[in-house]
């Protein structure tokens, strides 16, 4: 219950007095300068119709705000969304419940975006992996170990390091290899490459980081499967090579990479910190060359653990005839094959096939009108017309030592013949 003043007691206070001073307790002590003869009217009123009312309207923290969505603390989402620091969140409002419904409309559906869906996948799928590939068990050892170990470190009373670094010589499938033991567990991953650690913003590569690993825990927590973050040839973006320069976005995603190795659970990408906001433990897969190029400090034993593949001569033997086993190709012929082409990546022997489909595809061309009229008719046809059918050529061992033999003697004329001493005569050696 509270006092309220009347006009005529109002009239009496001093003009120096705030509004708020009328509010207080009317004592005969208190009010001393009231007029003689003033007239004061005390009524009394009671809050429980106000407060009906305001139960009856719904509270918003901005009244501008169109809005109905609250987030986890009950608070008004645009609200929220404007307290985050270079808020670039464009798909909210895209969504049906979150803006007003005259803008939402019934023709193509309750969203406004029909393709948002498709345009926010950024994890990967391995529907294009067909066929039954060999996988090294060493290799999958290590990676699934390392997955499972991340996945359960919470039960373990060890620490677990959240970073696999698999490195070794090029072409040796550590990233082929890594995506088939994806698909064989049915993991969902988020793959990115060395060419998104640089940008010309300053701490943008650091946060698309921090977003793509919170991507993942998303993946974990809303779609109930496995997750990870990928990033290839990783030392080709963070590494140092004799007078290369170190970049602020440099440092800055090695010291995101360092921080979510430390703190697994708690990724923030520029909003208030929230007790709540708890990030699921992902995986952290990195592939590279040469992991001495890279700071010391991230590749530490806490945070990262290291495995050099290196296949040995049973593995790749093994990989290469489920790649030939298509073509009728046994087994003894690609004991000889390799032992031909001793000391080999394992994409040379995928690149032998390739070469193989030279001629067959130079057949075609000729079959089609030749190359004047190969533009015209394989992309300008009408849905009625068919183009010439292809036929891939018969693979022989020795149609694969010959295509060997090609791709020796172009890697031979690649590291003797240098002609950039010959257009710089100065250039050191």
């Amino acid at each position: 219950m509270s006092l309220q003043l009347c006009a005529c007691a109002m009239a009496a206070i001093p003009s120096g007095w705030c509004a708020a001073h009328t509010s207080m307790r009317i004592e005969k002590k208190r009010l001393p300068f009231l007029r003689v003869g003033a007239k004061l009217c005390v009524r009394c009123c009671s809050d429980g119709s106000e407060k009906e009312e305001n139960n009856n309207k719904k509270k918003r923290l901005s009244e501008q705000s169109s809005w109905e969505a609250k987030d986890a603390q009950g608070r008004d989402y645009l609200y929220r969304l404007g307290k985050e620091a270079d808020n670039m969140n464009i798909a909210v409002g895209q969504r049906a419940g979150v803006i007003d419904s005259l803008f939402v409309g019934d023709f193509l559906g309750k969203d406004s975006d029909i393709v948002f869906d498709y345009r926010q996948k950024v994890t990967r799928s391995f529907q294009y992996l067909q066929g039954d590939y060999y996988i090294a068990p060493l290799f999958m050892d290590k990676v699934v170990c390392h997955i499972v170990k991340n996945y359960l470190a919470h039960l373990l009373n060890t620490k677990v390091p959240l970073i696999l670094g698999i490195w070794g010589g090029k072409g040796q499938g550590k990233s082929f290899q890594t995506e088939l033991i994806f698909q064989a567990m049915g993991i969902e991953p988020v793959i990115m490459s060395a060419g998104e650690l640089e940008s010309e913003r300053a701490g943008e590569p650091g946060k698309l980081i921090r977003e793509r690993y919170r991507t993942a825990s998303q993946v974990v927590q809303n779609q109930g499967k496995m997750s990870c973050l990928m990033i290839n040839d990783i030392d080709a973006g963070l590494g140092r090579f004799g007078n290369t320069q170190m970049t602020v976005n440099n440092q800055i995603v090695v010291g995101t990479l360092m921080n979510l190795s430390d703190n697994p659970t708690r990724v923030s990408i520029g909003q208030d910190w929230r007790e709540s906001d708890v990030t699921n433990r992902i995986p952290i897969i990195v592939t590279g060359n040469d992991f001495s190029t890279i700071y010391a400090p991230l590749i530490r034993d806490g945070r990262m653990d290291k495995f050099y593949w290196q296949p040995n001569h049973e593995d790749i033997v093994n990989i290469v005839h489920r790649m030939y086993e298509k073509d009728g190709i046994p087994k003894d012929e690609v004991i000889k094959i390799v032992n031909t082409f001793p000391n080999q990546a394992l994409d040379f022997y995928g690149a032998l096939r390739s070469r193989t489909y030279d001629r067959s595809i130079l057949k075609w061309i000729e079959d089609i009108g030749g190359i004047e009229n190969f533009g015209k008719k394989f992309l300008k046809r009408k849905k009625d017309q068919s183009l010439p059918v292809f036929i891939p050529p018969e693979q022989t061992m020795e149609a694969l030592v010959d295509s060997g033999y090609s791709l020796i003697k172009e890697q031979q004329l690649i590291m003797e013949t240098k002609l950039s001493k010959e257009y710089m005569k100065n250039i050191q050696e």
